[in-house]
């Protein structure tokens, strides 16, 4: 169990981790989601229960399943409807200004510029 665990934290990107798994993927879905499919892949791995106890080949097997899980959220969604982030997860993923904070922020602005 701990040399699996030493061999991920070796690790740094999801195509990394799709490719120690054994996960087929396609690059074009993780140029756009690896953080997200990272992320994903880490919450499921919290929620899971259990899995400090099983051997290293049945570790092996819960966590290719978690990361396959993770990745296919984003085949089959958008970073945006699956809300991983927290920008995502607040209002909606859109941000409001108003009109008279871009006003203030533009007085400020020539004013420190003078």
């Amino acid at each position: 169990m701990q040399r699996l665990i030493d061999q991920l934290k070796v690790m740094s990107s999801a195509e990394d981790f799709l490719q120690y798994f054994g996960v087929p993927y396609d690059e074009r879905v993780v140029r756009v989601n690896r953080l997200h499919i990272l992320k994903r892949f880490h919450q499921y791995l919290n929620r899971s229960e259990g899995l400090d106890d099983l051997d290293e080949v049945a570790m092996f097997r819960s966590y290719r399943e978690l990361l396959t899980r993770a990745y296919d959220d984003f085949v089959t969604s958008t970073a945006q409807r699956e809300k991983v982030f927290k920008v995502f997860q607040d209002a909606d993923g859109t941000q409001h200004v108003n009109l008279s904070s871009l006003r203030d922020s533009l007085s400020d602005r020539r004013r420190a510029a003078a």
